[in-house]
Order: structure tokens, then C-alpha cells, then sequence
């Protein structure tokens, strides 16, 4: 049985060392759980850290081992969060309750995603 892949958009610069850590999906759980908290990564994460419970430890490990590239604050990332959200089929609605912020916004979010990519294919 063939599964679907799923394009998600291309990372921000704030976003990618997260998703080149983790990959796409688990770096969104990550930005959705710690997403504008600062965060202290240790090099001798546990395995019950709360980062570990959210994205294994073994990207505990990770983050912590990359800590110098990563910002003292994670970002929120709520546009390429929307935007990956409904490429993974989400509606706008459930998008909005996910994102804590109006459907308005992310309808105005994915536009202006849309927008980006088509200027980036022209």
C-alpha cells in the first residue's frame, strides 16, 4: 500500500535547523509545545526532560548538541506552521484552534504562502 507523501513548504531560516534536527513533523510538535518560551538545552538531557517527552530523547540530544545554533527564544513560526498544517490535509478551522489565533488569519497566512510559491516557480 502506498502511503502519500507530504510536500511540506520549505522551512524559515529560524525554523530549519529545527527541521534539519528533527524533520518536518516532529519539529512541528516541537514548535507547537515550546513555541516563544526560551529553552535551556543541556548536553546530559534525560529522558524526562520535557523536551524529551515531546520529541524522544534521542532529539533531546540532539537540540542540546546543536544548542549553539539554535535561538535563545524558539520561534512561534505560525505562517509555515499553517502551511504545513494544511498540507497535511488540516482544515482552515482546525488550523486556527491548533494555532490558538483566528481562521481569518490563517486563510491570510496560507494566501500569502501561496503567493511566496508561485513567485518562487515564476
Amino acid at each position: 500500500m502506498n502511503v502519500p507523501t507530504i510536500r511540506y513548504p520549505a522551512p524559515p531560516a529560524q525554523v530549519a535547523v529545527y527541521v534539519e534536527i528533527m524533520g518536518p513533523k516532529m519539529a512541528m510538535e516541537f514548535l507547537l509545545a515550546f513555541g516563544g518560551a526560551p529553552l535551556e538545552h543541556h548536553e546530559r538531557t534525560t529522558a524526562r526532560s520535557r523536551i524529551a517527552a515531546v520529541v524522544g530523547p534521542e532529539h533531546a540530544r540532539a537540540l542540546a548538541q546543536e544548542n549553539h545554533r539554535l535561538q535563545p527564544r524558539v520561534p512561534l513560526a505560525t505562517r509555515w506552521l499553517a502551511a504545513c498544517l494544511k498540507a497535511e490535509g488540516q482544515s482552515v478551522h482546525d488550523i486556527a484552534r491548533k494555532l490558538r489565533c483566528s481562521d481569518v488569519t490563517v486563510r491570510k497566512y496560507l494566501r500569502a504562502q501561496e503567493a511566496a510559491e508561485a513567485r518562487r516557480r515564476s
